[in-house]
């Protein structure tokens, strides 16, 4: 039995939540191996709406086991703030959400921190979610993190020597951070509330899943142009988003990996600051993202919107060595006349299709235009029901990409999937 991975081949806000809801059935195991609760997966389903930041998006189908890997990093505060909410609507967690002990706590200074370090930037900012995620992972590195573990292991003498040495590179920011106590009421409330979950050694339980052939879903979160050491830097986040993520964010050997699962939309959005080579700032982007929906789950923000970008799609398809590619979001782009796709970048008059080492305003992309199918596919239910300009569009993307679409997303609604 293999572990199977599924990850954002773009600049996340992929859909992935949504298809870890809808593959879930097929696992014994759903794990989240990376990031924090930057992260916004949301899912739709019986005329509800939920967006899940720390949690595995399996937790709604019943009888599976959801944990949090040691990849991840948690904000008790946000933590309860999410259980609390699933809790009021129905879905109890506490036998079916695991977490690592090896899991690093978001601490309120460190949220104070990502403030003070964006305020420093000034016009350079990277445009972080302010949740603490680059100094939490800046501590795991320099080694002066704090671990879920570490709860029951002279806790309380860790947390005061962390907080004295925040409080010191806060002074010498000369930020404020008069509010700390009441920050550190909420978070301390979080940590009583993680006590009451099952806090395991991760490594040991994914690895004794693989001996038992239980079958395990790495969930990702963000995309992989975000990934620390291969994306768009330095706009990026603070941990591998890419396949090699689930090995360290899991405890799992490479040859542990089965079916790697891409998913892309059918466009491109991003958020926040960063390279955007085939963004649109006209009525055109505007338009996908009225009709897309196209605001942060976590932060709403809004999202930037542009045509697919086939030179990084191959990229990231290449590092992440991806088996089966999902579509999402199809349905957006129902009202176009014509769509455009990015084939290749042209940087000073030089063409290329490979990804830059640094991607900037010097690229301009090069485009094949397609008819547009202009039919509401948000009523269909299986691929016979595609228009045939959509096929064509299907047919061009996996003869560019050379990896089977195995998934099209319709519509936000977990029923709204089609498997071909």
């Amino acid at each position: 039995m293999k572990v199977d991975v599924l990850l954002g081949l773009q600049w996340g806000d992929e859909g992935k939540g949504k298809i870890v809801d809808v593959l879930t059935p097929n696992y014994k195991v759903v794990a989240r191996f990376q990031g924090g609760p930057n992260a916004g997966h949301t899912l739709e389903f019986e005329n509800q709406k939920y967006v899940l930041r720390s949690i595995p998006s399996g937790i709604f189908q019943g009888g599976k086991i959801n944990l949090i890997g040691n990849g991840v990093v948690i904000d008790p505060a946000l933590f309860k703030g999410e259980i609390d909410a699933l809790e009021a609507s129905g879905h109890n967690l506490t036998d079916r959400l695991y977490i690592s002990k090896k899991a690093h706590l978001i601490m309120p200074t460190h949220r104070l921190l990502d403030s003070a370090s964006e305020v420093a930037k000034g016009d350079d900012k990277i445009g972080t979610t302010g949740k603490g995620i680059g100094p939490v992972y800046t501590d795991k590195i320099s080694r002066n993190g704090l671990r879920v573990g570490d709860i029951f292991h002279n806790f309380e003498e860790k947390y005061q020597q962390a907080t004295k040495r925040h409080k010191k590179m806060l002074d010498n920011c000369n930020f404020n951070y008069d509010n700390l106590a009441e920050l550190e009421e909420e978070w301390f409330e979080g940590v009583e509330k993680l006590k009451t979950f099952k806090m395991i050694d991760s490594e040991q339980f994914v690895n004794d899943q693989i001996k038992q052939e239980n079958s395990v879903l790495a969930e990702g979160a963000q995309g992989s142009l975000l990934d620390i050491d291969f994306g768009t830097y330095p706009f990026v986040t603070s941990s591998n988003t890419v396949c090699a993520g689930a090995c360290t964010g899991l405890g799992i050997s490479p040859h542990s990996i089965g079916e790697v699962f891409g998913i892309f939309k059918a466009y491109v959005t991003r958020v926040g600051s960063g390279p955007f080579p085939t963004e649109l700032f006209d009525e055109v982007g505007k338009k996908m993202a009225v009709k897309g929906n196209e605001f942060g789950s976590v932060t709403g923000r809004p999202r930037r919107c542009g045509w697919i970008d086939l030179v990084a799609l191959k990229y990231t398809i290449m590092v992440n060595g991806v088996t089966q590619l999902i579509m999402m979001k199809s349905d957006v782009l129902d009202e176009f006349e014509t769509i455009k796709l990015c084939v290749a970048y042209n940087i000073n008059g030089e063409r290329t299709a490979t990804f830059p080492f640094e991607v900037n305003e010097d690229i301009t992309p090069e485009y094949v235009e397609m008819a547009g199918w202009q039919e509401d596919m948000t009523k269909m239910q299986s691929e016979n029901e595609f228009p045939e300009e959509f096929n064509a569009f299907l047919s061009f993307l996996e003869e560019e990409l050379e990896v089977p679409i195995k998934i099209v997303s319709v519509g936000p609604d977990r029923a709204q999937t089609i498997i071909r």
